[in-house]
């Protein structure tokens, strides 16, 4: 014998046959009405009934979760269903999984990550939080903002919790290591080094400089255009207070065309761009332009306004 499905409409359910919905106002002839399904437009209409009552209950759950599966950008109905959460004394380990689901099914929607957020705040488990997180950016989506910023706010709200800071570099090089233009692990790797204080192991700060002007330069020598390494090198200066001129003779290899007779010398502080790269590199050229524009005076000025000139014709999308 088949198990008997529940019906599709809320109306149809006779456990909420005592339920009164409440359908939505809408002007007798509204400009750009909204077209909703059948399906949503019932269950909304009894979400409305619910919330006119106050009703926090096991079925609120299941409610609310029917409407987030339709709509997971419903921020009422994901409120709603926190604090029914709270007013049932229900597991929340069991919500948490429904959120594993929830949050790669909507990866890019910002309420499923605030409703996470919201729980471990309760549950206290960050380790595990983290785990998932790292299994989450494991799949087609490992640039997603929502996902690294939640990861961010994690490790920022348990930040006496060294354990938990312990693998994360090792995390973002796995993460540049399979995708060296992924903007966002750079993104994360700037909070980490250097925007979330100083770690244990951390201390010795100039060999962290060091480490790191070795790390982004050598990922630049492999992709020359990636402008999210660029980018990190000029954070990072700007963070610690450096002249950009620091890098001036690593930067002028990337503004010239390949040298198809270059010799190919190891140098761990001007790694060369690789043979494959397309030169001259315009994220190059703008920085070496700004690195003339700082120093001032006219000669600085004047090689300066040659660079964007010279990028003008580079960079297509400079093009007037």
């Amino acid at each position: 014998m088949e198990p008997t499905l529940e019906p599709l409409l809320f109306a149809d359910r006779p456990h909420w046959a005592d339920v009164i919905p409440q359908a939505q106002y809408e002007d007798g002839d509204p400009v750009a009405p909204i077209f909703y399904t059948e399906e949503y437009k019932d269950a909304t209409d009894y979400f409305r009934g619910i919330v006119k009552i106050g009703e926090q209950s096991q079925r609120v759950l299941e409610l609310t979760e029917s409407i987030i599966r339709q709509n997971p950008a419903h921020y009422t109905a994901w409120q709603y269903r926190y604090e029914t959460l709270l007013a049932i004394n229900a597991p929340l380990d069991v919500e948490l999984r429904l959120m594993d689901e929830l949050a790669i099914k909507f990866m890019k929607t910002y309420q499923v990550w605030h409703h996470r957020q919201l729980l471990v705040v309760l549950t206290r488990k960050p380790q595990a939080e983290l785990a998932f997180i790292t299994r989450a950016l494991s799949g087609e989506d490992q640039k997603n903002y929502h996902t690294w910023s939640y990861r961010q706010w994690l490790l920022s709200y348990f930040n006496d919790e060294e354990e938990l800071w312990s693998g994360e570099l090792d995390f973002v090089d796995e993460m540049l290591t399979r995708d060296v233009r992924n903007n966002s692990a750079w993104h994360h790797r700037f909070f980490v080094v250097w925007a979330s204080g100083v770690r244990e192991g951390e201390e010795d700060r100039e060999r962290i400089v060091r480490r790191e002007l070795i790390y982004v330069k050598q990922n630049i020598s492999f992709a020359p255009n990636n402008f999210a390494a660029w980018n990190y090198l000029r954070g990072m200066l700007t963070h610690l207070k450096m002249p950009f001129s620091t890098v001036i003779d690593f930067v002028k290899l990337y503004t010239v065309p390949f040298d198809p007779s270059r010799t190919d010398i190891v140098d761990l502080e001007n790694p060369p761009p690789s043979k494959q790269a397309h030169l001259p590199c315009v994220h190059a050229i703008e920085f070496l332009a700004d690195i003339h524009e700082r120093e001032g005076g006219q000669s600085g000025i004047e090689q300066a306004v040659e660079l964007w000139r010279q990028l003008v014709k580079e960079d297509t999308m400079r093009k007037p």
